[in-house]
C-alpha cells in the first residue's frame, strides 16, 4: 500500500495537537510520581505479607520512591534536550544579543 502525500490540513492537525500532547506529558509527571510510590507501597505490603518481616515493607517504599525520582530525572533530561535545541536557534542566542547591545551603547556615548 502506497502512502499518499500529506495534505496541509493533516500537517496543521498534527501541529495543533502537538502542544496538547506535550502539556499532557507534563501533567502526567505528577500522576506518575504518585503511582510509582503507590506501587512501591503495594510491593512492600506484598513482601511484608510473604515474609512476615515488617522491615520488608520499607524495601517496597524505597523502590517506589526510587521509581518516582527516576521519572523526574527522565522528564528533566527530556526538557533539557529541548532547551538545548532552542538555544541553538539564532533568535535565542543571548551572547550575540549582548555583544550587539554593547556595541550600540559604546557608539551612543558622545562626550
Amino acid at each position: 500500500m502506497v502512502d499518499s502525500p500529506k495534505t496541509p490540513e493533516e500537517k496543521g492537525e498534527k501541529q495543533r495537537i502537538k502542544p496538547i500532547i506535550e502539556g499532557a506529558e507534563s501533567l502526567s509527571l505528577g500522576i506518575a510520581m504518585v503511582v510509582a510510590v503507590l506501587i512501591g507501597v503495594a510491593i512492600g505490603l506484598g513482601l511484608k505479607h510473604l515474609t512476615g518481616l515488617g522491615w520488608t515493607f520499607w524495601i517496597g517504599v524505597a523502590i517506589g520512591i526510587a521509581a518516582a525520582i527516576m521519572n523526574v530525572y527522565k522528564a528533566y533530561s527530556k526538557q533539557y534536550k529541548e532547551f538545548e535545541e532552542l538555544a541553538k536557534q539564532d533568535r535565542y542566542k543571548i551572547q550575540k544579543q549582548l555583544e550587539d547591545d554593547d556595541d550600540e551603547d559604546e557608539s551612543e556615548k558622545n562626550y
